[in-house]
């Protein structure tokens, strides 16, 4: 299984931005999958997580400005940014918990994308 994501950048203050992480190769289902952020010199944080349900959960700093949302078909999960501070500065990370064909689950992280806001 390999999580590919894209649509990271260079932004201006109060810009928008939407990562996207594709997931592929052989797999049952997919029951939960997430964003974080690690910025340098601190550590990897939660942002936004979708379950398989759909339901949603966003840290307290991005509730309002973030939305995750995910496209089964596609097997892709969208992280909407909005109003993007100087502080969103980060590498961002997908992460799935991936059930395998043979019905167990892993832990499985993209390489990251850069968001860099610009004061």
């Amino acid at each position: 299984v390999q999580l590919v994501e894209s649509g990271g950048g260079l932004v201006q203050a109060g810009g928008s931005l939407r990562l996207s992480c594709v997931a592929s190769g052989s797999f049952f289902s997919i029951n939960f999958m997430g964003w974080y952020r690690q910025a340098p010199g601190k550590q990897r944080e939660l942002v936004a997580s979708i379950t398989s349900g759909g339901s949603t959960n966003y840290a307290d700093s991005m509730k309002g400005r973030f939305t995750i949302s995910k496209d089964n078909a596609k097997n892709t999960v969208y992280l909407r940014m909005n109003s993007l501070k100087p502080e969103d500065t980060a590498v961002y990370y997908c992460n799935a918990v991936v059930v395998t064909t043979s019905l167990r689950g892993y832990d499985y992280w993209g390489q990251g994308t850069q968001v860099t806001v610009s004061s």
